[in-house]
């Protein structure tokens, strides 16, 4: 059975972003600013996927009311604006990319390798804005309307940062990584445990075009900015504690027959064994007890499907 989706409801729209083109460091969309003084290299990254908005208003933010460092080095981009530009508000989901998830490809075979398309051409006039970050902070949202939550690798560097800013207070660590491509989070030395390189971190701030999200990726940054000393700013209200998922694997969509048991929004449970979805003739079933996030809101074949995640201390 094909489960139909609701029309979401559009709060946040684009803005023209075209005088934020020309930048100071050579790439397109792409601002820095130095203190002069010694500190870290933030980089704050938005629009990874052309349909999250929250990370253009956070960034529009920074850039519109002049937050400039205190110490060290903060860095502003807009990753996929070529997706974002393509935005269609009669069929909202379509722009998230144009043809590779920019957010997949930041492996050297990938940005090493012979082929091309608009997101590979960014990425890799992005990555030397990447490498240089000491920290990175990039801001996503979702598709269904679930309560936010961070993506990080299973380094202890990570989750000091996560749990230090409190909010999200939901956590979803990668032992191993996404398995499904290289996120700009795992890029480079971020993607290495031992390379002592600082915090990466996605933060899933809510359903894509909700007004509160926006208003989360807004606040969100401005803490991970704190956090690191590059601006002054009163801490925020005792967070819930913390509820953390492990990744345990993620499944893609192989066959246009995919189809879930049951209408599912992010954060159910299932029990060992117990039936997920069906792929044409192969059955996904829970490994163990656990949850499932993100589930594709329309399946689409080479893209997740679901990611099983375990509940951990």
């Amino acid at each position: 059975m094909v489960f139909m989706q609701p029309d979401p409801v559009l709060e946040v729209l684009p803005r023209d972003l075209s005088a934020y083109r020309t930048g100071n460091v050579g790439v397109d969309y792409v601002h820095r600013f130095e203190s002069g003084r010694p500190g870290p290299h933030v980089l704050v990254n938005a629009l990874t996927h052309g349909n999250e908005f929250c990370g253009m208003v956070a960034a529009t933010h920074l850039l519109d009311t002049g937050v400039r460092p205190k110490l060290g080095t903060l860095t502003v981009s807009f990753a996929n604006v070529a997706a974002y530009e393509s935005f269609d508000a009669a069929r909202p989901f379509e722009s998230r990319q144009l043809v590779h998830n920019l957010n997949r490809i930041w492996s050297p075979e990938w940005l090493d390798g012979g082929e091309d398309s608009p997101e590979l051409r960014r990425a890799r006039a992005l990555r030397p804005v990447v490498a240089v970050a000491d920290h990175v902070l990039d801001l996503h949202s979702t598709a269904q309307a679930v309560e936010p939550f961070w993506v990080y690798r299973a380094f202890e560097r990570n989750a000091a940062v996560a749990l230090a800013l409190g909010r999200p207070s939901v956590h979803l660590v990668m032992p191993r990584g996404l398995g499904s491509g290289v996120p700009i989070i795992e890029h480079g030395r971020h993607g290495d445990g031992s390379s002592g390189a600082g915090a990466a971190l996605v933060a899933e701030c809510g359903q894509h075009f909700l007004r509160a999200t926006a208003d989360l990726a807004v606040e969100v940054t401005l803490d991970f900015l704190a956090h690191f000393g590059l601006v002054t700013r009163e801490p925020a209200a005792s967070p819930p504690a913390p509820r953390r998922f492990e990744l345990l694997e993620t499944r893609m969509v192989r066959t246009p027959a995919f189809r879930f048991v049951r209408p599912l929004v992010g954060f159910e449970t299932f029990e060992a064994g117990e039936l997920i979805a069906t792929d044409g003739e192969d059955e996904i079933r829970a490994p163990e007890h656990c949850a499932v996030l993100m589930p594709a809101r329309v399946p689409i074949v080479g893209r997740e499907a679901v990611y099983l995640a375990r509940p951990i201390a």
